[in-house]
């Protein structure tokens, strides 16, 4: 999701997730209407917006399978950004292109993990395991002894989301699911890394569009075939299209206008802390939308792994 350029300090920062540089004159327009919101409103509204998309892709699942609906879903973001974007390659490095190639790997990795993850596991379970990869990325950078207790703090709460988080905490969670979410907590933090590279070599979006088209290509063998047969067996395509161009634009098209607006207005230490908190919307918007009740194992877990997201942030080198 867009900010600004990471380094190698920032990057301790916690997830300043798929940071690409600030300038990109086809989204002005908008930047300059959400100007007038508040910047942390602006990181809530995206976190919202990424978990209900998640939540939204989940009836689509049982229509067009996981790899089929995830593949549908970044497919269509790659064609919204490509359409406002419009990225000029040519002059780019080899290196450049292969940074970005590897983001778009790391990028559906990621997505088609995380969708298996919630597709067998409450939201809030998944997007807390998965948030390790961030966590890990920032504890590594971090180099220093007190960050320690923070990655026990966190490895505690998964504990208590893995042994105990099952329905009643019985602990009874798919096991593929928990490889899903790990998987994707692995892909997330590669994702991280290589979006320091390309957020330093390209413009705007234009690194992102090129990694989400990578993307694409990259999902195609898992659910293309998919795609097209859940299409082709439905009473209506059309409808069923458009729900998910809708999910798309929930999640990642909108997140990223918002996360770029917030990022130039605020501090990235202040955007870390409150990105912190997505586990815990997950959480919720699992609760509401989808009717899971987590257990107290799990709600414990969840804020535990939130606050040692909060404290490796806050504790990081400025």
């Amino acid at each position: 999701m867009p900010g600004t350029s990471l380094t190698v300090e920032s990057t301790s920062e916690l997830p300043l997730i798929a940071s690409v540089s600030k300038a990109d004159s086809g989204t002005d327009g908008l930047r300059r209407r959400l100007g007038t919101v508040p910047a942390p409103v602006l990181c809530l509204v995206s976190m919202l917006a990424v978990q209900l998309g998640v939540a939204a892709s989940k009836p689509l699942f049982g229509v067009l399978g996981v790899a089929g609906a995830t593949f549908l879903r970044i497919a269509f973001a790659a064609v919204v950004l490509l359409a406002v974007t419009r990225p000029r390659l040519r002059g780019r490095s080899p290196r450049d292109l292969a940074m970005a190639g590897l983001l778009g790997i790391a990028s559906a990795g990621m997505t088609l993990l995380f969708a298996g993850a919630v597709d067998r596991l409450p939201m809030g379970t998944a997007a807390t395991i998965e948030f390790l990869g961030p966590l890990a990325v920032a504890l590594v950078f971090a180099r220093r002894a007190g960050h320690v207790l923070w990655a026990m703090l966190a490895a505690a709460g998964v504990a208590l989301l893995t042994l105990l988080g099952g329905e009643g905490g019985s602990g009874r969670l798919d096991p593929v699911g928990l490889a899903c979410a790990f998987g994707a907590a692995a892909c997330y933090a590669g994702y991280i890394l290589f979006t320091d590279k390309v957020g330093a070599a390209f413009r705007g979006f234009e690194g992102l569009v090129v990694s989400f088209t990578i993307g694409t290509v990259v999902l195609a063998p898992f659910g293309a075939a998919e795609a097209v047969h859940g299409l082709s067996g439905s009473s209506s395509p059309g409808l069923l299209l458009l729900a998910v161009a809708g999910v798309a634009l929930l999640f990642p098209v909108l997140p990223y206008a918002l996360e770029m607006t917030a990022l130039r207005r605020m501090s990235q230490r202040v955007f870390s802390v409150i990105v912190s908190l997505d586990p815990a919307v997950s959480a919720l918007v699992g609760l509401l939308v989808l009717g899971q009740v987590l257990g107290p194992p799990q709600v414990l877990g969840i804020c535990c792994v939130v606050a040692a997201s909060v404290g490796a942030t806050l504790t990081a080198r400025r």
